[in-house]
């Protein structure tokens, strides 16, 4: 479990650290004063001053900061971030998410690398007694290239496309002989089928695996990740329309759990590694996504109220004072860290009633 939680405080001090460093070297690039660059959080242990900037290492591992002259106030400054085009300002503020997205793609490019083969949603046998085969059914060589309006990118789609609907009536869209035929309604059930004399639950359908080449691992980790995007979506979906409630959310407590998880259900070391590195690309890329989500206090939502003023000022023909929009985040701030004080205690019991079963 210690092994875990400092694998989870590396992991989210390296993740806030690119994000921030994505804020800065955008900046400095578009010639933004930046003021300080911080590594940690917490009292300094280490400082550098070069130049207009103060390079400095901190206490506590959880993050960093990119501290930008005048962020949400006017002070003067010509290379102040308020002072600068809004182009400049938005290619800034997503910069951040950029490097995390980023950063995931990485860490599945590295797991993908020893990949002998993947497997593709083309269908390579069915089951003996499956009832569906036939031209308007299934048959080997279809590609399943969408369920329920959702795209197919990669194998592991289908199976959770499958778990989301109901069971019995999917809209699918397969590929027969370079044609798209839909298959609307189509009544795909699990069922029981026996393989190596156990009974199982099964779709009955085989997939073809390719060969994983170069292209096809870049492809692979690329689809991966637009994979954790839509994740990210349907999360959101599930959280507005009442399917999840924010007792289901996780924070960094309940991440550490199922770190500790997926780490101690491994068979190896090597799978456990592997696991947990997935796990954190996830992350990374989660913490993209809802970093653009237009809320006070997120790089979204600056983006958001940086376009309304923007839109104001063009109307009006005056500036807005950037502290109204500063007391809006924090305001936004205050909120998300009581949600995190939510979730944390959801978490906290999750675990406590979890070590109990």
């Amino acid at each position: 479990m210690v092994v875990y939680i400092i694998c989870a405080i590396v992991m989210f001090g390296v993740l806030i650290a690119v994000h921030e460093f994505g804020h800065f070297w955008t900046a400095k690039v578009l010639g933004v004063k930046v003021n300080e660059f911080s590594i940690g959080m917490g009292p300094q242990l280490l400082k550098k001053q070069r130049g207009e900037t103060m390079y400095s290492l901190r206490a506590f591992p959880v993050g960093g900061f990119c501290a930008m002259e005048g962020e949400d106030e006017e002070t003067g400054d010509p290379r102040a971030f308020t002072a600068q085009k809004i182009w400049k300002r938005i290619i800034i503020l997503v910069a951040g998410s950029a490097m995390n997205f980023l950063l995931g793609l990485i860490i599945i490019c590295v797991i993908y690398s020893s990949a002998e083969g993947f497997y593709t949603p083309v269908i390579g046998e069915l089951f003996e007694g499956f009832p569906l085969e036939g031209e308007n059914g299934l048959m080997v060589g279809d590609r399943i290239v969408s369920i329920d309006s959702e795209h197919v990118w990669m194998y592991s789609d289908i199976s959770l496309l499958l778990s989301r609907g109901v069971q019995g009536d999917f809209d699918i869209v397969i590929e027969r002989g370079g044609e798209k035929l839909e298959l609307e309604h189509f009544p795909l059930t699990l069922k029981e089928y026996e393989i190596d004399g156990q009974t199982v639950q099964r779709y009955g359908l085989v997939f073809d695996v390719t060969e994983a080449t170069l292209g096809a691992k870049l492809k692979y980790s690329l689809c991966n990740s637009f994979d954790f995007v839509r994740l990210v979506r349907m999360s959101l979906f599930d959280l507005i329309t009442g399917k999840a409630r924010v007792k289901d959310l996780s924070g960094p407590v309940g991440i550490v759990g199922y770190m500790t998880q997926v780490g101690t259900q491994s068979e190896t070391a090597k799978d456990a590694a592997e696991n947990v590195a997935y796990f954190a690309a996830l992350v990374a890329v989660n913490l993209a996504v809802m970093n653009m989500l237009p809320l006070p206090a997120l790089d979204g939502g600056r983006i958001f109220f940086m376009l309304v003023t923007w839109v104001i000022e063009k109307l009006i023909r005056r500036r807005i004072d950037p502290k109204y929009e500063g007391y809006i985040h924090m305001a936004g701030l205050v909120l998300f860290l009581l949600l995190m004080v939510v979730v944390t205690y959801s978490d906290i019991v999750r675990l406590i009633s979890g070590n109990g079963a």
